[in-house]
């Protein structure tokens, strides 16, 4: 099976990084992909029409305003997600889910998450936010039969994942998923949940042994003094 239009345009997008030049030509663009020059003129004036990328009036391109905002917007701090990329590769490849990391978008007050794959699940319904919550939401919606609203039995919930490190959540977000999600432990404490969606019926011990060796591979940057 060949590349997918996605997988392209993501190589191209990676093509920036690694401390090379801001701003590349075309064909060092083809270069760094591998992509034939015509496939990759077709997919940069994609990224260029959507905001992705910038053409400059010496013809090279660089990224453009519009991941800018997007990078500026995200919650998760770079280091911390560069960090956690290899360890979110080799999780997905191992277990065939959607690999995740996701950070509270605010102190747990409004119990919303914030993943690196860009949705914002409620906390208390998904593995992720069961290890980063330190106590229930007062409101608690119901998304599936099978989603904890209780406040007493969520903090029950919360404090088996605390001690056992793993937190499983099976369809109480969406019917058919299940996720699994361990800490992401920096020097202060937690920092973030990193762990994987799988479809229901999925053997979880393998999943859940994956899970936590990808937590544990990711070393969250020192903070910056204050």
């Amino acid at each position: 099976m060949g590349e997918s239009v996605a997988s392209r345009l993501f190589s191209v997008l990676d093509a920036f990084e690694g401390g090379g030049p801001a701003a590349l030509r075309l064909t060092d663009i083809a270069a760094r992909t591998g992509l034939p020059a015509p496939t990759a003129l077709r997919l940069v004036r994609e990224l260029v029409a959507w905001g992705g990328l910038e053409r400059g009036a010496d013809g090279r391109y660089r990224l453009g305003l519009r991941l800018r905002v997007l990078g500026a917007a995200a919650p998760c701090p770079r280091g911390l997600l560069d960090a956690a990329l290899p360890a979110l590769r080799a999780l997905g490849a191992r277990t065939g889910g959607q690999a995740d990391l996701a950070v509270l978008s605010a102190p747990s007050a409004d119990g919303v998450l914030c993943l690196v794959s860009g949705e914002r699940p409620p906390a208390h319904a998904t593995a992720y936010g069961k290890v980063l919550l330190a106590g229930p939401p007062e409101e608690l919606p119901r998304h599936t039969r099978h989603t904890v609203v209780s406040p007493g039995l969520l903090a029950g919930q919360l404090a088996r994942v605390r001690e056992a490190g793993l937190a499983v959540c099976a369809e109480e977000f969406r019917l058919g998923e299940v996720s699994v999600a361990a800490p992401v432990r920096g020097p202060s404490g937690t920092v973030a949940a990193l762990g994987v969606t799988v479809p229901t019926g999925v053997p979880l011990e393998r999943v859940a042994a994956a899970v936590r060796a990808a937590a544990l591979r990711v070393r969250p940057p020192e903070p910056s003094p204050a």
